[in-house]
């Protein structure tokens, strides 16, 4: 992965944006930046210097991770006051109005307030406004990096694609166990314990396994259910490599009878296909969703569609671009995205089925390899 290459392409952004310098405190924006992974670091970049500060435990850390990741930016460890000062001086170099960019989405009001006093304002009183100094101007600004995120480059695809083989295998390896009564818990448990073997720092979020009943609930957590024949599955989880994340979903009839139960999980899987085949760039995510609601809409299942069709996949687990029904976001070759639609049957049961892909100029590359055959 190009570091360097990222730095400078926020920088190319912050001369567009009329921005003299951007404070950036999202971890995950941070990573993407300069490939630090500590848990507390803040970061500042201009138009052709940027400064990454973090305390003692990290001082090591820092300095190795930034240089493998290629990027030149100034490290400096010390205490949060200390590393404010050193913030204050990167930032303010200039003789004239400093315009300082920050992340509106992600940073606290406390630690708002906090840069706001670092640079002289008084924040004694309580006021939801923007200070005004003479000095320095301070511009909220959402999604800055994240939308260079959006479009993933061949390192990020390559963990992306690890993340999503190390789900595969470890659902192979405990599929059988769906057949020996062990409850959701259990069989969770254990499929994040074989991504964890296979390699993966960790699941990319907290596994679902609903059966029964329970699979008629999008996001159930798993219970001390034990999963029986008749049982709809759902199982949902991914894993988690070197940052990057993977998303599936797979819905089993463990020896289900029910016609319903049936025709909604086969109304599903057409849905869920006909939406893979719609995506490619230049797509939006309303047109994604539309190809998946359709589907079920003509099968008078539509109303049992609660949620949105997917999202992009990335340093999280949900980030842009988003297909749903009000979706404008457009699709663009190299982003990540999942395809996930679902219909559940209050208490009775429900099914999904997802994949995680990448979107190419006119198709996708589909990640999650486990076959979708759902009788089992």
């Amino acid at each position: 992965m190009n570091g360097a290459q990222r730095i400078t392409r926020l920088q190319e952004r912050l001369l567009a944006f009329g921005i003299d310098a951007f404070f950036i405190t999202s971890l995950e924006n941070i990573y993407y930046l300069t490939g630090f992974s500590g848990s507390a670091a803040y970061m500042a970049v201009t138009a052709n210097k940027a400064l990454l500060t973090t305390d003692g435990r990290y001082l090591e850390q820092a300095e190795k991770e930034t240089k493998s990741h290629g990027v030149d930016v100034e490290v400096f460890v010390g205490s949060g006051a200390k590393q404010f000062e050193t913030l204050k001086t990167f930032i303010a170099q200039k003789s004239q109005k400093v315009k300082l960019g920050f992340e509106s989405d992600n940073i606290t009001w406390a630690l708002l307030r906090h840069l706001f006093s670092v640079f002289g304002a008084d924040v004694s009183s309580v006021s939801f406004d923007l200070p005004k100094l003479a000095d320095i101007e301070f511009v909220p600004i959402k999604d800055f990096v994240e939308q260079l995120r959006e479009i993933k480059d061949k390192g990020e695809i390559a963990r992306i694609k690890k993340a999503c083989l190390i789900a595969d295998m470890a659902l192979q390896q405990t599929k059988h166990l769906l057949k020996t009564e062990i409850t959701e818990k259990d069989f969770a448990t254990e499929l994040e314990y074989q991504m964890k073997k296979l390699s993966a720092q960790g699941p990319a979020f907290a596994t679902i396994v609903a059966s029964g009943p329970n699979s008629a609930l999008p996001h159930a957590r798993p219970t001390e259910r034990v999963i029986k024949e008749g049982d709809m599955v759902v199982i949902d989880f991914g894993a988690k490599v070197q940052g990057y994340h993977s998303d599936m979903t797979r819905t089993f009839a463990l020896g289900v009878t029910d016609t319903e139960l049936l025709e909604l999980v086969e109304a599903v899987a057409i849905a869920q296909e006909k939406g893979l085949e719609s995506v490619k760039a230049g797509v939006s995510g309303g047109d994604v969703d539309l190809a998946c609601r359709s589907v079920l809409d003509q099968k008078d299942l539509g109303r049992f569609f609660r949620h949105g069709t997917g999202h992009g996949v990335g340093l999280l687990i949900h980030e842009a671009p988003y297909l749903g029904a009000n979706s404008t976001d457009i699709l663009a070759s190299g982003s990540v995205v999942t395809v996930e639609p679902g219909a559940y049957l209050f208490s009775k049961g429900g099914a999904r089925i997802e994949d995680t892909m990448v979107v190419t100029e006119n198709a996708c590359e589909v990640l999650t390899q486990t076959a979708k055959e759902f009788i089992y």
